[in-house]
């Protein structure tokens, strides 16, 4: 069986040595020293002074949302993650559905005049598939209507536009540890700012606002990463750029097998991005096959793909009857959802697997 996607590890003896100090020192949680290193670890890595380590993505969005002090319209796209949409409406605010690029599945800026009021609050894009957002358009909106742009950047780890991390972008993002990362913790989160002072504030947000023993001047919940979690990711840290040049080797196969056939559109190479190759997404626009039987076939000899994103988060159950929650509003994304699968992409797959993959779509 093939699945989508596959958690990376490191060799069990490291992450061993890894826990050792949880062992002795028992120390589980409440920001011990792994912890503590793993932070400093990412703010090397990131190039990032501020930011905060959070038990998973989700919450660590929410706590950014909060720390903003957001009310009224969100800005933001319906072709992601159910937790973009759910962390908007989580913290009272109202998302107004941006339609995205047709080539690269972003935000598309040219929606964001479209859709502004006097009531938009923030631009809240999201990196899809390792895919940067339009970075500049984005931030040229931002700053003439002064609104906090805060990315939800969980696909996009170890993603580098000119050098410099997807996590300097905007005036704050958030990353996604899980398990099926390209970098993970098992689960984990991480919120990154721009303002010191903010910082502050999203510590009071995971930690239940406890200043000491005695000291709790701030209404925070519990959003901490456990030790154990720290040292996967720590762990994992260390062997990152491996990982990423072993899911280069499986992209660029897929790329050498279905590049140019008719009837399947890739994602384009982004310009001066270095990308964490995270995602493979094939979308079947006029191909012999419809994307759901490509699916079926797929799942049939025990390979797993995922339809991502399907359905868009404007077409959810739970949303049914809303105000602004419509697909019809955003028809490239309705588009692309109904047509898109991910094809299996891990740092271990092996190139016999990517062309038998291939051969079987290709007939």
């Amino acid at each position: 069986m093939i699945n989508v996607t596959r958690s990376s590890l490191p060799p069990f003896e490291e992450y061993c040595a890894e826990i050792r100090e949880i062992w002795d020192s028992r120390w589980l949680t409440n920001m011990g020293k792994k912890h503590e290193a793993l932070e400093a670890a990412l703010r090397d890595y990131l190039g990032c002074r501020h930011l905060a380590l959070c038990v998973n993505g989700h919450l660590a969005l929410e706590n950014l949302l909060e720390a903003f002090q957001l009310k009224g319209e969100i800005l933001t796209t319906p072709f992601t993650f159910a937790s973009t949409t759910h962390a908007i409406v989580r913290c009272g605010c109202r998302p107004v559905f941006c339609d995205i690029d047709p080539e690269r599945f972003t935000l598309d800026p040219r929606e964001l005049e479209r859709r502004l009021t006097k009531d938009t609050a923030a631009v809240l894009p999201v990196h899809v598939y390792g895919n940067l957002c339009d970075l500049e358009a984005i931030a040229d909106f931002g700053r003439r209507h002064g609104l906090p742009v805060i990315y939800d950047a969980a696909h996009a780890f170890g993603v580098f536009k000119d050098g410099v991390s997807a996590a300097a972008f905007g005036d704050a993002a958030m990353f996604s540890f899980h398990a099926t990362k390209v970098f993970h913790s098992i689960e984990g989160g991480l919120a990154v700012c721009r303002d010191a002072a903010m910082l502050q504030t999203l510590n009071d947000l995971k930690n239940f606002g406890i200043h000491g023993p005695e000291e709790v001047p701030f209404v925070g919940g519990n959003a901490k990463m456990n030790e154990f979690c720290a040292a996967m990711g720590l762990c994992n840290l260390r062997h990152l750029e491996g990982e990423i040049e072993k899911r280069r080797r499986v992209t660029e196969r897929y790329r050498q097998r279905l590049e140019g056939v008719a009837g399947l559109r890739l994602n384009p190479v982004q310009e001066g991005v270095k990308s964490n190759y995270a995602y493979f997404p094939v979308v079947f626009d006029g191909f012999r096959l419809s994307r759901d039987q490509v699916f079926a076939l797929l799942a049939k000899e025990g390979i797993h793909a995922r339809k991502y994103f399907f359905p868009l988060t404007n077409s959810f159950d739970c949303y049914r009857g809303r105000p602004g929650f419509d697909p019809a509003d955003t028809p490239v994304a309705a588009h692309i959802a109904d047509r898109v699968l991910t094809l299996p992409l891990y740092a271990d797959l092996a190139l016999e697997d990517v062309d038998r993959i291939c051969d079987l779509i290709l007939g």
